[in-house]
């Protein structure tokens, strides 16, 4: 099989298409014919090795994971004989993350408990744009930021790809959602439900007298004090995104914030989960949501999609097909 290989830490260009041996699944594990992945933030770590405490998981010296790839979507081609939901022919998603990696590859030999089926109703390439994006969106916004409906919830960086599933997410569980956006951005909110759109090339919402309830800063950058002074008197405030200094504050400065009054501000990491690729699926299905897709590269030029993802200008996912 074709695989994108990388030995060393650096930036896209060591990684090297190589062939190697196709994987022979465990007893415990399914093979799959991978059709697409998308990149992700967490492609740049592992490929980077950097923040440099990353290397603690990935790799002191050199990687630990030298296939990259989080999110896959792709076709069973054998299952080992402890399999017991999943079976060859079946169409699947999932994320590689908690398991390994190894998405940027013609196949790969995971066990089952990461992989769901695919909704029937998009495509691989669609399907490939949700599992670590659109369950960071879930977690940001159920889990640590606790949204109710009627709430009012702004979302920073709401064009890329966490954000733009950020913004469907928030308008199922029943928000009143204000998507923030550079000026070419914002009928991309529109299209998927956002029912306030700021673009900040004009103005800045940290210095409207509008507070919201919930906070979700994806991309972009603002100080915490301005994220806390745009929350209402019990709001939270989530970053899953942003420069180093932003996750910083949220690292060192929420914590505090939060024990010090009604306002709790943190941050939050993704894990790989199951039941919440399940819950996305139905959404999905539903109609509730739908994947935005920037752009789509062949595996032989991954090096010029994670490029383009770095510029942190897409809009929506970027899709590697195989």
């Amino acid at each position: 099989m074709k695989a994108m290989f990388y030995d060393k830490y650096g930036p896209p260009e060591v990684l090297k298409l190589i062939e190697m041996e196709k994987p022979i699944p465990k007893d415990n594990q399914v093979l799959v014919k991978i059709q697409a992945s998308s990149v992700n933030y967490g492609n740049l770590v592992l490929l980077k090795g950097v923040p440099y405490l990353s290397r603690l998981a990935f790799g002191l010296l050199k990687p630990k994971y030298t296939i990259p790839g989080g999110d896959i979507a792709g076709r069973v081609e054998a299952v080992g004989k402890d399999i017991k939901q999943l079976q060859p022919g079946d169409e699947v998603f999932g994320d590689l993350s908690g398991c390994g990696w190894g998405g940027f590859a013609e196949y790969v030999a995971v066990p089952e408990d990461v992989l769901v089926l695919k909704p029937v109703n998009i495509s691989f390439v669609e399907a490939a744009a949700v599992p670590m994006a659109a369950v960071t969106a879930l977690q940001a916004l159920r889990d640590k930021g606790q949204i109710k409906s009627r709430q009012k919830v702004l979302i920073n960086g709401a064009s890329g790809g966490v954000g733009t599933f950020a913004v469907q997410i928030a308008k199922s569980l029943g928000a009143e959602v204000t998507g923030v956006c550079s000026t070419r951005n914002l009928d991309i909110l529109r299209s998927i439900g956002a029912d306030h759109v700021i673009d900040y090339t004009k103005e800045d919402f940290t210095k409207k007298t509008q507070s919201y309830d919930l906070i979700l800063a994806v991309n972009g950058y603002h100080p915490i004090s301005a994220y806390k002074r745009a929350l209402n008197s019990h709001g939270r405030y989530v970053m899953v995104g942003g420069g180093g200094a932003q996750f910083t504050e949220a690292l060192v400065q929420g914590p505090f914030i939060s024990l010090t009054g009604n306002k709790k501000m943190g941050n939050m990491l993704q894990r790989a989960n199951q039941k919440d690729l399940i819950f996305m699926k139905e959404l999905l299905e539903n109609g509730k949501v739908k994947p935005v897709i920037d752009r789509t590269y062949n595996l032989s030029e991954a090096h010029e999609a994670l490029r383009y993802f770095e510029e942190g200008h897409s809009q929506g996912k970027v899709i590697i097909t195989m």
